[in-house]
């Protein structure tokens, strides 16, 4: 075996693992036939070189171990999650409970809920869709004009960028300077609809010009003259 074993002054078996890695799953190994246990933990970890308490799990797929610090009776214990190859070595303090009570906690230790990755995956797949449709929507080429109409023809027609154009509906075209006369449709579009789509962005573009016209600009107070010559009468 890899690890080497001895008997410290009081019989406890000291375990003093070989952390090379082709010794890493024989450590694993005993610690996984461990679990339960109560061990001390020499460690390479800059603020648990000791560690003594109850190992609740080792788990050989992430290559870490966990283990319960009873700080206080009535509290429940502190888990500490390191990794295996911090492991410098470890001493068995006590076997395992032949029921292994440990393996299923008290009803004071708080239960540790499964992740449901497929869910949490899914959220930041749209938040991440959302984000790029904000940023499709602005066009970095054009002038605020362009983009405060494009924002405003979007609240009611489907609307997206092709360059510097507006299209509409996926059939109307609106090229700069945007205006209704600008608008022209493609192949198979109904008159009806094109002419609905010049209508839209005219009188979005007089909400635009009516928004702009409403901005008060703050008045700049008036400095009041300094005399400085000699007055009138002495």
């Amino acid at each position: 075996m890899a690890d080497s074993k001895r008997q410290n002054a009081g019989g406890k078996a000291v375990v003093t693992p070989n952390m090379a890695p082709s010794n890493l799953l024989s450590l694993e190994s005993a610690l996984v036939g461990v679990i339960g246990a109560r061990i001390r933990l020499q460690t390479t970890h800059p603020s648990l070189a000791n560690i003594e308490g109850t190992l609740f799990t080792a788990c050989p797929l992430t290559n870490l171990v966990a283990v319960a610090v009873l700080t206080s009776p009535t509290t429940p214990p502190v888990h500490h999650i390191l990794p295996i190859s911090s492991i410098q070595n470890f001493t068995l303090i006590s076997t395992p409970p032949a029921s292994n009570s440990f393996a299923s906690p008290p009803s004071t230790t708080p239960a540790i809920a499964s992740v449901q990755t497929a869910a949490l995956r899914a959220r930041a797949d749209a938040a991440v869709a959302r984000l790029k449709e904000a940023a499709s929507r602005k066009n970095k080429a054009v002038g605020k004009e362009a983009q405060d109409l494009f924002d405003g023809l979007s609240r009611t027609l489907p609307t997206r960028w092709d360059g510097n154009n507006i299209v509409v509906m996926d059939s109307v075209v609106v090229s700069a300077p945007y205006r209704g006369e600008d608008c022209r449709a493609g192949t198979g579009v109904l008159p009806q609809a094109l002419s609905r789509v010049r209508k839209v962005v005219d009188n979005e573009r007089k909400r635009v010009a009516d928004r702009e016209r409403k901005v008060v600009v703050p008045a700049v107070p008036a400095i009041p003259a300094v005399h400085t010559g000699p007055r009138k009468g002495g």
